[in-house]
């Protein structure tokens, strides 16, 4: 069973974006299984977007995970679903999160998607991080 990315911390190890990876190449390659590796980038001190991902974590299914590279940083693995399935998920789970939270104001980030299909080979890391986390997003 994969081990759960969210620690206690604001941040977690970096070791554990590289078995998240390796996970989605696995689903990929193995069980041909497409998955989706989005990109969360907040502004710096946003207060909002910590408590989004405490939500995102309790609402995702067990087969999908997160990883805080920063406080305003995160990775989110989706499991079993193509780029528009995912953006509609994570679009569903913003309102639900206003719905939950109506006194917070609306999450405020900047999101890309990397879908992970099962003929794409081997992904690493950087290729990934590179590829979510583009010069277009926020500092």
């Amino acid at each position: 069973m994969f081990e759960t990315l969210m620690s206690g911390s604001s941040i977690d190890d970096p070791r554990k974006l590289s078995a998240l990876i390796e996970r989605v190449c696995d689903l990929a390659v193995t069980h041909s299984v497409p998955s989706v590796v989005a990109g969360l980038a907040a502004a710096e001190g946003d207060l909002v977007f910590p408590e989004y991902l405490n939500f995102l974590q309790a609402a995702l299914r067990v087969e999908d995970a997160i990883f805080r590279m920063t406080r305003e940083r995160a990775v989110i693995h989706l499991a079993d679903v193509d780029a528009t399935r995912a953006s509609g998920v994570l679009e569903r789970l913003t309102g639900d999160f206003c719905d939950e939270f109506p006194s917070m104001s609306r999450p405020n980030f900047e999101l890309r998607l990397l879908e992970v299909k099962p003929d794409a080979g081997p992904v690493r890391v950087k290729d990934v991080l590179t590829e979510i986390f583009a010069p277009r997003m926020l500092h």
